[in-house]
């Protein structure tokens, strides 16, 4: 007897799990079906959360770049030595070597006082006054690399232990502006986790006001569910998938929003390249970051429509 009920239980337990699944299935299904017998509002309403969630994303992608460029600036940070007047061209390419063999230097560039002074003259303009000098007021420079992801703090060490150098007048270490750089980007980046988080709190809004809407015209028949013996999760699970979909749907519209504002700019960011002749290289969002903004607007809209569900479906009781 013991061995046939438990041989009867677990088909009932079977059939359980299947009805549920099978319910949620068809919930999916429904709410699929009933954003889908709406397209006006469906369309307004997944547009308004695309363009709430597009402009963080664009901001996100604008730092990304940014970042991307300050990280090449920062690998090309160099030390400019300015080296005595009185020091002649053999003493100063020897200096040179010396500093070329140090640990923490990648490489060095020598820039004889007569070099300096024909480059001055060229791109200055005033090759005929410069004739009239009776000495080159200008020095031997060495120009030195300090080896790639050296962070600022070596950098300055280097900097102070080159300076210590007898031959040296001056060393220059042009670091001042990317502090200003990473300290402006560091605001950026809190300013932008600020809107992020206040346009999630809008998406919230707008997919809880439109699940209240539909639940609002749905009042009668959530009535007779009711009646009918059918409990508040049984009710809940099409609103939640309401809101799932419209989540979904509105990253994928935010993503396409910022696809095409990429696409409009990447032409003169191209000719922008072209004219400096430089290697600029605009990005755009990564496999990684659209999965991570379809899950971020799919679990906003599922909370969105779980906040409104949990408020008004259980002020629906029937008399």
């Amino acid at each position: 007897m013991r061995t046939s009920n438990i041989r009867r239980d677990k088909p009932a337990t079977t059939n359980r799990i299947n009805a549920y699944l099978l319910h949620h299935l068809q919930s999916l299904i429904f709410s699929l079906s009933k954003i889908y017998q709406s397209p006006a509002t469906t369309i307004m309403t997944v547009a308004v959360i695309g363009i709430t969630l597009s402009l963080p994303g664009g901001f996100y992608i604008f730092l990304k770049n940014i970042n991307a460029m300050s990280g090449d600036f920062h690998s090309t940070t160099q030390i400019t030595l300015y080296l005595t007047l009185k020091i002649d061209d053999n003493k100063a390419r020897n200096l040179q070597r010396e500093i070329d063999s140090m640990q923490m230097v990648h490489s060095t560039e020598f820039i004889s006082r007569q070099d300096a002074l024909e480059a001055f003259r060229q791109s200055s303009g005033f090759g005929k006054s410069i004739d009239t000098l009776s000495s080159n007021p200008l020095p031997h420079t060495i120009i030195v690399e300090p080896i790639a992801g050296i962070d600022t703090f070596a950098a300055r060490n280097l900097l102070k232990s080159l300076q210590a150098t007898p031959e040296v007048d001056i060393a220059k270490l042009d670091t001042e502006w990317l502090e200003r750089l990473y300290t402006i980007l560091e605001i950026a980046q809190r300013s932008v986790a600020i809107i992020t988080i206040l346009f999630a709190f809008a998406v919230l809004l707008i997919i809880g006001n439109t699940i209240r809407l539909d639940i609002q015209s749905r009042y009668q028949e959530i009535i007779v569910t009711k009646l009918i013996g059918a409990t508040n999760a049984f009710i809940r699970r099409p609103f939640l998938y309401g809101g799932l979909w419209y989540g979904l749907f509105g990253g994928i519209c935010a993503w396409i929003i910022v696809e095409i504002g990429y696409l409009a700019i990447s032409g003169p960011i191209n000719q922008l390249s072209l004219l400096y002749q430089a290697e600029l290289i605009f990005v755009t969002f990564s496999m990684q970051d659209f999965v991570t903004l379809l899950l971020s607007s799919t679990l906003l809209g599922l909370s969105g429509s779980w906040i409104a569900v949990a408020r008004h479906l259980n002020q629906i009781e029937p008399t």
